[in-house]
């Protein structure tokens, strides 16, 4: 058995989960997410657990058992607790500020950058240096943060850009100038 998909995943009090076909909907405090899934899975909800099975053992099946284990996860913990990614400015002149439903940046180019944020997202700006983003389902928070990213990548040599706050940098040494002639 898959070691992620053979562990049961246990639901807090304020989430409910049904099953019907081949959708699970997920539901709580922060939110509703719905999944469909391949009809290879079995996945059964027991008291205050859910638990993913698999029909065979054939090489396709074992991906999909943990993968869908996963998913599920990810579902109940972004409608309870939610999903949060920080990204920190590094840079002279580098800010990020929201203006209504728009993201505004300024990273070194000769025109600010908007990004429009999309439905689902709370994206905050605590000072002109961070950006905070939160959301019930992890894969759009991680979709926007790193398409925020891509804009300007830190670098190694100065490490200016655009990084998470949990990144490092690995710098790098600048030339070497002038000789010992």
């Amino acid at each position: 058995m898959s070691n992620i998909g053979k562990q049961p995943i246990s639901l807090p009090d304020s989430v409910k989960i049904s099953i019907s076909g081949n959708l699970v909907e997920v539901k709580g405090q922060l939110g509703e997410l719905t999944l469909n899934y391949d009809s290879r899975i079995d996945i059964l909800s027991k008291d205050d657990s859910v638990v993913v099975t698999r029909k065979s053992n054939d090489r396709k099946d074992k991906e999909l058992h943990g993968l869908y284990r996963a998913l599920i996860q990810n579902m109940v913990t972004g409608v309870s607790i939610g999903f949060e990614k920080k990204l920190l400015l590094v840079g002279v002149g580098y800010t990020a500020e929201k203006k209504g439903d728009l993201l505004l940046i300024n990273v070194g180019f000769s025109h600010p950058i908007y990004f429009q944020i999309p439905e689902g997202l709370n994206v905050t700006t605590p000072d002109q240096t961070t950006i905070v983003i939160k959301g019930h389902h992890k894969q759009n928070v991680g979709d926007f943060t790193a398409k925020i990213r891509s804009m300007r990548k830190p670098e190694p040599y100065k490490g200016k850009g655009i990084k998470y706050s949990d990144e490092v940098v690995r710098r790098k040494a600048g030339k070497v100038v002038g000789g010992a002639s």
